[in-house]
């Protein structure tokens, strides 16, 4: 199959690699310097080198806040048929472009990302595929996803929205405001060191992919439970409520079963 992916960061760069060996690849950027790190595959930097290839599966490794303007950059240049695919991790303006486009698509949501998860062995990643698109689309990216090792969900986009405010968006919550009070340790403990390598790495993504995924619009409630159960913590704890402790200890352990 022939494949064009858009955009040579970290998650692109990736998607060449494994790709590559079994499909006739092309990465395009807008920047050229980015596909000097790109191997095995030819690198587009112009229009008409993308119209050329004319591609059967186009891969939208753009960043969040230029996936829909890399969509509609391309949309000229690709033949009649072409399916469409995005690996975003926020599908916000995405289903409605989908249904507009006149293409086949598939939407997929790679459940890791280079901060955190190490590319080469993703056999504890997951990875959810959306239920509305294309059925050789969908079909092409969980062999895909299925050969890489990651377990695999699929969802519709608004069960997809709703998974996302859950899993990204309690935790990149939890993270800023374990970040927003923080203070100079000079002997930090192990807990400490973990939770701030996590911030660290959390505050080297993106601002525009951090603020999307908050303004997902389920996030409101994700964010009142978090309120909820502090106020209860706290309230315990000005309290010396032993009994009480013990109860909420016991019901934060059997939420980790």
């Amino acid at each position: 199959m022939k494949i064009l992916i858009l955009g040579a960061g970290k998650m692109g760069s990736f998607f060449c690699d494994v790709l590559s060996s079994d499909h006739e690849v092309a990465i395009y950027d807008i920047n050229p310097e980015k596909l000097k790190f790109t191997f095995g595959c030819r690198r587009f930097s112009t229009e008409e080198e993308v119209k050329e290839f004319a591609p059967e599966l186009v891969i939208n490794a753009a960043t969040v806040k230029y996936t829909l303007s890399a969509f509609r950059w391309v949309l000229p240049l690709v033949p009649p048929g072409c399916i469409l695919s995005d690996i975003a991790s926020v599908k916000t303006g995405l289903p409605e472009f989908y249904a507009a486009c006149g293409h086949p698509f598939a939407s997929t949501h790679p459940m890791f990302g280079p901060t955190f998860a190490s590319l080469s062995n993703l056999a504890n990643e997951n990875a959810i595929i959306i239920s509305e698109g294309d059925h050789l689309g969908r079909i092409f990216f969980r062999d895909l996803y299925s050969r890489l090792g990651l377990h695999i969900e699929e969802y519709t986009f608004a069960r997809h929205d709703e998974t996302i405010a859950y899993s990204l968006s309690i935790p990149f919550a939890a993270t800023l405001a374990f970040a927003g009070v923080m203070k100079k340790q000079d002997a930090p403990g192990t807990t400490f060191k973990r939770h701030m390598a996590i911030a660290k790495g959390l505050m080297g993504e993106d601002d525009y992919l951090l603020s999307e995924i908050l303004f997902n619009p389920n996030t409101p409630k994700q964010l009142a439970l978090i309120q909820e159960k502090l106020a209860r913590l706290q309230q315990i704890v000005e309290a010396h409520d032993s009994e009480a402790m013990q109860a909420y200890l016991a019901e934060v352990r059997k939420n980790l079963d």
